[in-house]
């Protein structure tokens, strides 16, 4: 459950006390933010989801059941909106990347995560996450940096549990290639 949010103040958000959804947005605004960035990899396209994920919940919050917790619901709506926004911009836009342009650069060497301060670490994490799918990406994320059980991530996202272990286990090989890739080409 999210600190100072009870059921109450979500049954009078649901009913459009204004004051009660602006409690639940305080409570969820930080990492509605930082799973949609790190889903949709732009820091642009996460404020954009980011209002997508609040308008869609002032919406929804009628509908919701008390069946899982208020944070799973904000997390499925979150991922959901980002996977969405994600694809959406893929097919309008080409997939140029940080990836490409830190390689280019040669900016990544086998020991720059030591070297470099905690924006040049985030860009590095930003590149890596953008050369996985966005379903893998979500499972990253939501394992990975927000810490969610298997269970919860297959709650979550509705899939099957093996498919979060399947997804998890292809992100990791795709990372560690990529991962890889990077280093070769900043020794040669």
């Amino acid at each position: 459950m999210l600190p100072g949010i009870s059921d109450d103040i979500i049954r009078k958000a649901a009913q459009g006390d204004l004051r009660s959804f602006e409690a639940i947005y305080k409570a969820t605004s930080g990492f509605v933010y930082n799973v949609a960035l790190r889903v949709v990899n732009n820091r642009e396209d996460a404020k954009e989801v980011a209002q997508e994920v609040f308008l869609n919940m002032y919406h929804k919050l009628k509908g919701f059941r008390f069946e899982s917790s208020l944070k799973t619901w904000v997390y499925r709506i979150t991922v959901n909106c980002a996977l969405n926004y994600a694809q959406k911009t893929a097919r309008t836009r080409g997939r140029e990347t940080e990836y490409r342009d830190v390689v280019m650069a040669g900016e990544v060497a086998p020991d720059a995560r030591a070297q470099m301060d905690g924006r040049h670490a985030d860009e590095a994490i930003e590149a890596l996450l953008e050369t996985i799918n966005p379903e893998q990406r979500a499972c990253v994320v939501l394992r990975g940096i927000e810490g969610l059980s298997y269970q919860e991530i297959a709650e979550t996202l509705k899939i099957n549990i093996n498919t979060v272990r399947t997804r998890l286990k292809r992100a990791r090989e795709n990372l560690l290639i990529s991962k890889k890739k990077v280093a070769d080409e900043c020794v040669s």
